[in-house]
C-alpha cells in the first residue's frame, strides 16, 4: 500500500479580519527594527512580520484604522501608510482590491 504524502500548507492570520488563510493568499508586511513598514514579497525579510488579505476592507482596517499599529505595538507613520495604500492600489488587481468579503 502506498500512502500519498500530503504537503503541509502554512496558515497565517490576517491582522485586520482575523481570518486564517494559506500563506500564499496573503500579503506580508514587515516592520524593520527602525520602525519602517514595507511589503515583503519574498516572505522572508527580517523584522516583525504580519499579513493582510487581498481585499480593500482589510487594507483600510489594517493601515488606516490601526490594526497594523496594534499588532506591531508601534505607530504607522503617515508616509508609510500612504506608501502601503499606494502599493495596494497598484499591485492588487482591481477585483481583489475592490472586493469586500
Amino acid at each position: 500500500m502506498t500512502q500519498k504524502h500530503v504537503k503541509h500548507v502554512p496558515l497565517r492570520t490576517c491582522v485586520a479580519c482575523r481570518t486564517k488563510r494559506p500563506q500564499i493568499e496573503l500579503v506580508r508586511l514587515v516592520r524593520s527594527p527602525a520602525g519602517e513598514f514595507s511589503i515583503d514579497p519574498a516572505k522572508g525579510a527580517s523584522g516583525r512580520g504580519l499579513y493582510l488579505c487581498r481585499n480593500r476592507q482589510c487594507w483600510v482596517d489594517g493601515v488606516q484604522n490601526g490594526r497594523i499599529a496594534r499588532a506591531t505595538r508601534s505607530p504607522v507613520e503617515t508616509r508609510s501608510a500612504a506608501e502601503l495604500m499606494a502599493w495596494a492600489g497598484n499591485n492588487l488587481s482591481s477585483s481583489e482590491f475592490s472586493r469586500v468579503e
